[in-house]
Parts: structure tokens; sequence; C-alpha cells
């Protein structure tokens, strides 16, 4: 369902992080079937016990599986909940910084929240010529901004400003929240693709065993889950929807007035926003800067198309719009009535 407004926006980031929540054992306990059935069906487990042969034995071992599925997602999501921002600094190499260390950044972070009463975020730093920066935390007490050093050197005052706001309206929009429950669920497929195929790698499955074969046939079979697994974490990527960042640059012409700066910011980062980072945390940034030509794909809409959402919009003056807009944002009234003109009006 497209969103319509802000308050809709919010609902929407609501259920898609409840249907991630409930869907992340669900999907698990899926795999433990398919896995024991596997396992049944090529002998490398006695089906004869089982009413139902393989299938029987599958159940029965899916029912047995199902509360350490669940106990599994909690322990995964407990990890999550309290160390994320931990983990993602450690993942993308940010380190804390304070007032005294950055003065200007930190009182312009500082100005932006106060003035939508907000609690002041942490604030972190990566040392990287990249210039990208992106937000994290699941709740008030955890919400981080991170920017680049890169970003800091490059960018003036008013398009860091314009940054942090889009970064801060994307922890107001509940945004960051929904990204990080995604990044979570397609980050424990992704860890386990990584540990089978190690395994694989450097076990010794050898074809004389009696059960040779059947090995071959559950391994072939368990390559081809993860590796669904795999493509189920794109989908959850491609299932947030990009309109995210449209809003997010809304927000921040709302907060600054300044939709030029935001334009001006958007042409720094354009091309200069390659990040070393885990390719499930890449979909937070403001730019993740992937070039891919299946831009389905894609967890961000174009730079170049967000510009000219902008220059529409919010009244910037970067650039002539031309006739055709290649996406434009579906989500009305994020701006001040009267500010700008357009549906952000």
């Amino acid at each position: 369902m497209a969103a319509v407004g802000l308050k809709t926006h919010i609902w929407n980031n609501n259920l898609r992080s409840a249907f991630l929540l409930a869907g992340f054992p669900v999907l698990l306990i899926v795999i433990i079937y398919i896995l024991a059935f596997a396992a049944f069906a090529t002998g490398l487990l006695p089906a004869d016990q089982f009413a139902g042969g393989a299938l029987g034995g599958a159940t029965a071992f899916m029912i047995g599986g199902a509360p350490l599925a669940l106990i599994v997602a909690g322990v995964w999501f407990l990890i999550a909940f309290f160390a994320n921002t931990a983990i993602i600094a450690a993942a993308t190499g940010a380190r804390a910084v304070t007032r005294a260390e950055q003065p200007e950044l930190y009182n312009i972070l500082e100005n932006l929240a106060i003035s939508r009463g907000l609690p002041m975020p942490r604030l972190n730093i990566i040392d990287t010529d990249a210039l990208n920066a992106f937000a994290s935390g699941v709740t008030k007490s955890q919400y981080t901004v991170t920017v680049t050093s890169g970003l800091l050197n490059t960018l003036d005052k008013d398009e860091l400003e314009a940054v942090l706001g889009h970064e801060l309206t994307h922890i107001i929009n509940r945004d960051v929240r929904t990204m990080m429950i995604a990044a979570v669920f397609a980050g424990i497929f992704t860890l386990a693709s990584e540990l089978f195929f190690q395994t694989l790698r450097f076990g010794r499955f050898r074809s004389r065993d009696r059960n040779g074969g059947a090995v071959i046939v559950f391994i072939l079979i368990a390559v081809l889950v993860l590796i669904v697994g795999r493509i189920l974490a794109v989908v959850v990527r491609m299932t947030l929807s990009r309109s995210r960042e449209f809003v997010a640059d809304a927000g921040s012409v709302e907060l600054t007035k300044n939709p030029d700066a935001m334009i001006g910011a958007l042409r720094k980062i354009s091309g200069h926003s390659q990040l070393n980072a885990p390719e499930d945390v890449r979909g937070m940034f403001i730019d993740n800067g992937e070039r891919s030509v299946m831009s389905l794909f894609a967890t961000h809409p174009p730079i170049d198309a967000r510009i000219k959402a902008l220059v529409k919009y919010a009244g910037g003056r970067e650039a002539p719009l031309p006739d055709h807009i290649d996406a434009e944002p579906v989500i009305e009234g994020t701006v001040k009535s009267g500010t700008f003109g357009g549906p952000w009006g």
C-alpha cells in the first residue's frame, strides 16, 4: 500500500517492522522443515519409524525444532536490540565523538533535534574519504547519527546541516528502526550462508563413505535453501519503500528551509559515496553507491531523481527541471504548508 501522508508512512513502517519480527521465526521453522525433509529423504536420518516416511519425519522434526527456532530468533533479536549500534559501528568502523571534538557538527545536530523536541542523538564519525551518512538505533537512547570525515571535509555548513536533517528525519519517521530490523533479519541468512559455504570449502566429505551420495544430495539441497535465503534477504530490502529517501530529503528541507543545501549535498555525494560496509548495512546510508543495471534491486532511488523532486516540489534552484521525472515522492504533507509549492507545500 502506498503511503499518502507522514502518519501513514510511519504506520507502514511499524507494520513492516512487525511483519519482519513475526516472519523471522516462521522462516527459520520452514528452513528446519526443508532441511529435515532432505535429511530423511536422502537416508541420512532414518524415516522408517515415522508414519508418512520422510514427510512425517520432517513434520515431527519441525514440531520438535520449533521451540528452538523461537529461542534462537528471540536471542538473536535481544542481542540486536541491545547491541545494534555497537554492531553497526564495528561493521562500518565508526567511532563516537563528543562536543569537544566536533563542536560545530555537534551544535548543528543538537539544534535540529531541539527544533523537533527530540533528545540529542549520539554522534559518530567514520574516518574515510567517502561521502556518506546514516542513522541507526531502535530506541531513543540508542539513536545515533553517523557521518564520514570525507563528508565533513567536503560539504559546507548549510549542506552538512541538510544531511543531518535528512538523517534526523529517518529517526523521526521511524525508518531507522525498520531498517535496523531488516538488517538483522537479512543478516542472519547472510551469516548462515557464509558459515555454511566456508564449511563446504574447508570440510571433508568423502564420496566413498556408505552415505556419500546422500551427503552430496543433502549438501545440494542445503545450498539451494541458503541461496533462497539470500534471495529473500534481497527481497526484504526491496520491500522497504525507496520513497523513504524522498521523504527524508523533504524532512530535511522542512527542518532547514533550504532545499538548495540538500541539493548541493546530494550533488557532492553522488559518485563519491562508496563505503566499505556489509551489504545489509548499506541500505541505511544516505546513498549506498550502488550502480547496478538491475535498478529493481536498488535500495535507494537515483540521486538525480531525488534532486529533480527537490527542484519540482521544494523550490530548489539547482538545475532546470526536465519534462519527465523518473521517480517522484508518493508521500505528501512532509513540509509545512505554505513553505514550498507542490505536494510538500
